[in-house]
């Protein structure tokens, strides 16, 4: 295995550049795409070696590898040039390997990027193996199939399955004598509980999620919008004032922490999240993440859906395994998406790191066979949230989502720090996300 410890942090202005270079790759990679593959799909004698890409802490990385090692001890052929490192530089690093045209054989990607790279003409359509029997997708959910699919090609097969998830400190709470936060309960309902947790704990309630994009997703769902519709955006200035104001009460209530305290929670890292560093009752945060929070904190940790209608929220394609078009690879390539997403073994070796197995038969199997108390609450959380459920979002966010998702944290901490009002910031934001998705 080859880690890169450090990633590219090139300037966004640079990773534009480098994925507008992708633009040429239908040129250079119009053979490979048009001729048959040069291998066996992994059955035959022929040595193939496979680069695979991701990004991910040193545990997913172990999880990662086994698997890989388990595919190449079941297909003595096929080996792997692995290559892993932190998030930060990650997308920075996989663009760079594109323009170049050499992009790995198969790369991991979430809907931050995917329909760039699908776009772009960059990844594999799977379509045609799903309809062949070569990559079996039955027992994987149709919703997770679609959030993968971008203007009818399968641009990437979904490795995990999830959701949003309000995490708390179930030992603060019980050392207060506090309530536990309920799934169902207002967004108003929950600013008071949390406001009533910061006068008896001391703490603040909860970290402000009006950074937060997920929550905001949410939150415009249970009023009849979404973030997006197709490749547009599917809310308004009003919309984003209401939230904004939302938050402002709250943290006029105590119910937050100061900005300072709030800044620091708007880091991806797990690490940092308030309700593990202590800084705050609740963390807004994805389900699978549930393993990697409890590894930073003493205190025992609940979860529940995002405050109301949990009905809003939906199962998200967490992760998704790509395959790069121009690999010489093809059916190899796909072969070994198949096996990590169904094969029994690899499913038990990968748990819940990217959300719960797409496999609904693996999962189950993961479910009975976990150890680790963290993974099995994840599993039962989602389980149990997903009957209450409501449709997929009905598109995958568009090229340039990962940037509207940046100007939503910066421009959330203006109105945070009370350097702009809450109308200011919504006609901010409105006017940045546009500008992101190429909106007119």
């Amino acid at each position: 295995m080859e880690p890169i410890t450090r990633g590219l942090t090139p300037a966004k202005r640079t990773r534009r550049r480098l994925l507008a270079a992708v633009l040429t790759l239908p040129l250079l990679l119009g053979a490979a795409a048009c001729g048959g593959d040069d291998d066996s799909g992994g059955s035959g004698n022929d040595k193939i070696e496979l680069s695979f890409f991701w990004w991910g802490a040193e545990k997913r990385a172990e999880l990662t590898e086994k698997a890989l090692d388990l595919y190449t001890s079941k297909h003595p052929n096929v080996t792997f040039k692995k290559t892993w490192q932190a998030n930060q530089g990650y997308f920075d690093k996989l663009a760079t390997l594109t323009a170049g045209g050499n992009a790995p054989d198969i790369f991991q990607i979430d809907d931050n990027y995917i329909s760039e790279y699908a776009e772009r003409n960059v990844t594999l359509d799977l379509k045609p193996y799903t309809e062949s029997g070569k990559l079996d997708i039955t027992k994987i959910s149709k919703g997770l199939i679609d959030y993968g699919t971008v203007d009818g090609k399968l641009a990437g097969l979904s490795m995990g399955e999830n959701t949003q998830g309000l995490v708390y400190d179930k030992t603060l709470l019980t050392k207060n004598k506090l309530p536990e936060p309920t799934t169902g309960m207002s967004w108003e309902d929950f600013i008071s509980w949390a406001a009533t947790v910061s006068k008896t704990a001391k703490v603040p309630g909860t970290q402000d999620p009006s950074a937060v994009y997920q929550a905001l997703w949410v939150y415009l769902r249970q009023n009849g919008k979404d973030l997006y519709k197709d490749k547009t955006l599917a809310f308004d200035e009003a919309d984003i004032t209401k939230w904004f104001t939302l938050w402002k009460g709250a943290r006029d209530t105590g119910a937050t922490p100061t900005p300072d305290v709030i800044h620091e929670g708007n880091a991806t890292d797990i690490s940092k999240q308030l309700v593990v560093t202590g800084k705050a009752g609740t963390s807004w945060v994805w389900v699978n993440q549930m393993p990697e929070l409890k590894k930073n904190t003493e205190s025992d940790l609940g979860v529940i859906a995002y405050p109301g209608d949990p009905s809003a929220q939906w199962a998200r394609a967490s992760m998704y395994f790509s395959a790069f078009r121009g690999t010489k690879h093809k059916d190899a390539a796909v072969d070994v998406l198949n096996f990590m997403a169904n094969d029994p073994e690899a499913g038990k070796i990968l748990g819940t790191d990217r959300g719960l197995p797409p496999n609904l038969d693996v999962r189950k199997t993961v479910a009975e066979t976990a150890t680790d108390p963290a993974m099995k609450q994840t599993i039962a959380v989602q389980d149990e949230l997903s009957k209450k459920f409501g449709p997929t979002s009905p598109s995958v966010p568009p090229a340039g989502h990962s940037k509207v998702k940046t100007e939503l944290v910066r421009i959330a901490e203006e109105v945070q720090y009370g350097r702009q009002t809450p109308e200011q910031g919504a006609a901010a934001f409105v006017t940045a996300a546009k500008a992101a998705i190429g909106q007119g």
